[in-house]
């Protein structure tokens, strides 16, 4: 294959600018911190439109460009990309997820793209079809290894849940998603309070999410506000953090290593290029 981003008040905000931090309220046992930025990188030009990340190897990235059918690899040491892997035509790419030696492409329009042995010279793609449609707007992939499935967000607006936003289950045995959600995201709870917004679904937009492989919590970031939420896989919300949208612009992937490091993609804006972050929340 050829590769060429003050002091705590009684609403539990703790500010260590230029981030934020907000506890969740509803639970009895209020936590606090900051978002850290302990490195970033500029990406290259390819990646302005960044929109998924994985982990590949130590040291090594697998991102994923919206608009471009291949997978690439980059190299932090370095700051470049050191690998491109082809796997279909232009489109709108979502999710990106490595599982042993296949990986998994979401698009926009909710079909799932399996690439198998995606390391070798001519990996083969599967496509699976979803009851997700462009209206629900897939937007993030990440692998729940005990019980062997993908969660899949959408940043878009279901007509029968207003007041929740659904993130699906699609399973690596059957390699089908159930029409029922696997878990949902409830946009009533505390720690949205502070939004101003007409429209209940624009609350919390998801662009993509990832499992703790320390805590076991869901890690999923909005990439309109660009916050991160916090929660159990019991759908227990336990923390909102401001990524300071003036820092970290537009999150489109976030991923962790093996070992619990955490990353986040941001998206190039007008004239500005694509930026890797890799953050700490302190306790």
């Amino acid at each position: 294959m050829s590769i060429s981003r003050a002091k705590a008040t009684e609403r539990f905000c703790f500010v260590d600018s230029p981030n934020t931090f907000i506890a969740d309220t509803t639970i009895p046992s209020l936590t606090s911190g900051v978002v850290k930025i302990t490195r970033k990188w500029d990406l290259p030009a390819i990646l302005k439109t960044i929109s998924a990340i994985d982990y590949y190897s130590p040291g090594k990235l697998a991102c994923l460009q919206e608009e471009i059918g291949s997978i690439f690899i980059f190299n932090l040491d370095s700051g470049a990309i050191e690998r491109e892997i082809p796997f279909g035509p232009p489109g709108d790419y979502e999710g990106l997820v490595l599982v042993n030696n296949d990986a998994y492409v979401a698009c926009a329009d909710g079909r799932i793209l399996e690439i198998i042995s995606y390391n070798s010279e001519k990996p083969e793609v599967k496509e699976f079809g979803t009851h997700l449609t462009v209206k629900e707007n897939v937007n993030g992939l990440c692998f729940d290894k005990k019980n062997k499935r993908l969660l899949v967000t959408i940043k878009g607006t279901e007509d029968a849940s207003q007041y929740y936003k659904s993130i699906y289950a699609f399973s690596l045995v059957s390699k089908s998603m159930p029409v029922n959600p696997a878990l949902r995201i409830d946009l009533r709870n505390r720690v949205f309070s502070k939004m101003q917004t007409k429209n209940v679904q624009t609350v919390f937009q998801p662009s993509d999410l990832d499992i703790s492989p320390v805590t076991g919590l869901l890690y999923i970031i909005d990439g309109t506000r660009a916050h991160l939420l916090r929660m159990k896989l019991t759908e227990n919300i336990r923390s909102l953090i401001d990524l300071n949208k003036e820092t970290i612009i537009q999150p489109e992937g976030i991923t962790f290593t093996p070992s619990g490091e955490l990353f986040i993609a941001s998206k190039g804006i007008r004239d500005e290029s694509g930026m890797l972050f890799q953050v700490r929340i302190n306790k």
